[in-house]
């Protein structure tokens, strides 16, 4: 271990904050709510030691505006909410995604609907991120098990967003954010930091602030910069003024759309636990996914021959990843804490989606490698 590194045991939501001070973060605004405030907490403290800006608005409507409005002065931005807060930010989302502003969400996630559960663990959002703003359009939402991951992740999460000019979404929850273990913070420059790509043009040139690259990224000019221009959550042309020519509506959503869905295979994320020989396959997230894999090593002292597909990346949905890893499985179970929202997606993407079965909780409990055994049980009973 090199003296530059350092090593600190800390929660995850603080495994978060120093991912996003690594990626470069410039600005956070945001409102207190169990269980995200630690984000909130250490960022008031780390971002004006740093040259950032820290601020808490009124509430979380405010909030998401003010990392938009920041983020299109060229900063790096986050902020960080949990469910009800989630669910007020979406239209400013929205508004992220039509007029392409970078900037990271994370949210780490409680009982709900409503006020629900505050202080207890669940993965109910996963839905929400993908559709919780309305209209056609991507998103990309990413998650961690443990503290590590979760630095590098977060990591990830920044470049993404300045990548593809979007909003990115940390689905974290309040077990994982919570618990505290050791995280081993890497050199600078040891994880590649993808930095705003920012316009050539001179104040003179007609600057076009949605014209693509043939890479497909666009460059950004920062507002109140060089160049004056149009943002608006109106569908809009290639000067960013409003329009609702057919022809520019289409071409938009495409590309709204197409930046996202087509580069999934640079945005996904996962991780293998005992695939090469795996009869049952566990698929699993966040917190969840460390009862699965302690599972699958109790189960393979015995001989089973269990595996974990580890999801780091939820939206948008890995159905090739997952389709490919699990075609020689006996039987597939999602494990996590909702109702069976992956699980839904896991059935539409498998061949066989009869031998998919949910194993989960969503009282507020964090689901153990018991419960994931009596489930296991039950599924080799039938006979699978």
């Amino acid at each position: 271990m090199t003296e530059t590194k350092k090593i600190r045991f800390v929660q995850g939501n603080e495994a978060c904050v120093e991912g996003a001070m690594y990626a470069g973060l410039d600005f956070f605004a945001g409102y207190p709510i169990t269980p995200s405030t630690e984000i909130a907490e250490h960022l008031s403290e780390r971002l004006p030691r740093n040259g950032g800006k820290f601020i808490q608005m009124e509430d979380e409507i405010a909030s998401m505006c003010a990392i938009v409005g920041a983020s299109l002065t060229g900063n790096k931005v986050m902020t960080a909410t949990s469910g009800p807060g989630f669910s007020l930010k979406q239209e400013a989302i929205g508004y992220a995604c039509m007029a392409e502003i970078p900037c990271v969400i994370a949210n780490v996630q409680r009982g709900g609907p409503s006020t629900g559960n505050p202080t207890h663990v669940s993965q109910g959002d996963i839905n929400q991120a993908r559709w919780g703003t309305h209209g056609d359009h991507s998103i990309i939402a990413l998650t961690a098990s443990n503290h590590q991951d979760i630095f590098e992740i977060t990591v990830d999460a920044f470049n993404l967003a300045e990548t593809y000019r979007t909003p990115v979404i940390l689905l974290l929850d309040e077990a994982v954010g919570h618990m505290r273990e050791k995280l081993v913070i890497p050199e600078k420059g040891e994880l590649p930091i993808v930095d705003r790509l920012r316009t050539s043009l001179g104040k003179d040139v007609d600057y076009h602030p949605y014209l693509p690259r043939e890479d497909g990224r666009l460059p950004m000019s920062d507002f109140g910069g060089e160049h004056r221009y149009n943002v608006t959550g109106l569908y809009h042309d290639m000067w960013g003024f409003p329009s609702n020519n057919p022809t520019v509506v289409n071409q938009l959503l495409r590309h709204i759309v197409d930046k996202i869905e087509n580069n999934i295979h640079s945005i996904t994320r996962y991780k293998e636990h005992y695939l090469e020989d795996a009869q049952y396959i566990l698929i699993s997230y966040g917190s969840s996914a460390r009862s699965a894999i302690q599972l699958a090593e109790d189960r393979r002292k015995k001989g089973e021959k269990i595996g974990v597909l580890e999801l780091q990346s939820i939206w948008p949905f890995p159905s090739e990843v997952i389709r490919e890893k699990c075609a020689r499985a006996r039987a597939v179970l999602v494990v996590e804490m909702n109702m069976g929202q992956v699980m839904a997606q896991v059935k539409a993407a498998v061949e066989k989606p009869k031998r998919v079965f949910l194993a989960n909780r969503f009282d507020g409990k964090l689901i153990t490698p018991h419960d994931i055994k009596s489930l296991l049980r039950m599924v080799q009973g039938r006979g699978v």
